[in-house]
């Protein structure tokens, strides 16, 4: 399913996207050595129930995970890149901690993901990390608008991540929003430009620029959901919602909309 939204639901798309960007803003602040991911999974569920809004992952139940999630963030740690589950973990310094957050609200979903490290230590790896999925994720998004095709969109981010000597693994990407989390066009972080579905305004695009510092093989947690490289490497995931409009793409989930 494809939908192109009409301007009253794009506004909500807005209000949607702001909260977002608010609840992972206030959860990036509160993270601190000696953190714990069930305690992040508590906030967030405050903060989207005091919204009026829903979680898109408490029931989220598809075909490759062990549903439901049955949490309200994704939280994945170092190794884990995607699908992170909370669990009993408390946060050490210099952890590179990646959060992804998904919330519907007046209908309409919005989905962002940020990754950073936890307390004083900055290790170069997890920064360069960090720095290629956000300038891919950048790269991605001027290459939005009227008339580009997806795998436009593809070429600009697997261009970033390719020249910075990460592997790109093509089992998840990018993806439709609106009505519901996931939904066509599909959008790869390597592709080849000139191909894939035309892009028109009222599409809702979330872009996740993810990598791992030395392979593109995945292995699975025993519970079933946290995604992990195979090799036990660092990862990073950066993520935006945008709305193609007339001239070009509209980041809804940019901090400085944010809003709890």
């Amino acid at each position: 399913m494809i939908e192109i939204l009409n301007p009253a639901e794009l506004a909500r798309a807005r209000e949607a996207g702001a909260l977002v960007a608010g609840i992972l803003q206030t959860l990036r602040s509160r993270s601190a050595v000696g953190t714990n991911l069930l305690d992040i999974d508590r906030w967030t569920k405050d903060m989207i129930t005091e919204a009026g809004a829903q979680s898109c992952y408490v029931d989220y139940a598809p075909s490759f995970g062990r549903g439901p999630f049955g949490h309200h963030v994704c939280t994945s740690v170092n190794d884990a890149v995607l699908h992170g589950r909370p669990h009993d973990y408390a946060l050490a310094d210099g952890d590179l901690l990646s959060l992804d957050l998904a919330v519907s609200l007046g209908g309409i979903v919005a989905d962002s993901a940020v990754s950073f490290v936890v307390g004083g230590s900055e290790p170069p790896e997890s920064l360069a990390l960090i720095s290629a999925t956000e300038r891919a994720l950048s790269a991605g998004i001027a290459a939005a608008g009227p008339g580009a095709r997806t795998g436009d969109v593809s070429a600009a981010i697997g261009a970033v991540l390719g020249g910075a000597g990460y592997p790109v693994n093509t089992q998840f990407g990018g993806h439709g929003v609106g009505s519901t989390m996931h939904q066509d066009p599909h959008v790869s972080n390597t592709g080849r430009p000139g191909r894939g579905y035309p892009l028109r305004p009222g599409l809702l695009l979330a872009l996740e620029p993810w990598v791992m510092a030395d392979t593109a093989d995945l292995v699975t947690d025993a519970d079933g959901w946290t995604l992990r490289s195979a090799t036990g490497c660092r990862t990073a995931h950066s993520e935006h919602t945008i709305a193609i409009t007339d001239d070009g793409a509209e980041i809804l989930t940019a901090p400085e909309r944010a809003r709890v």
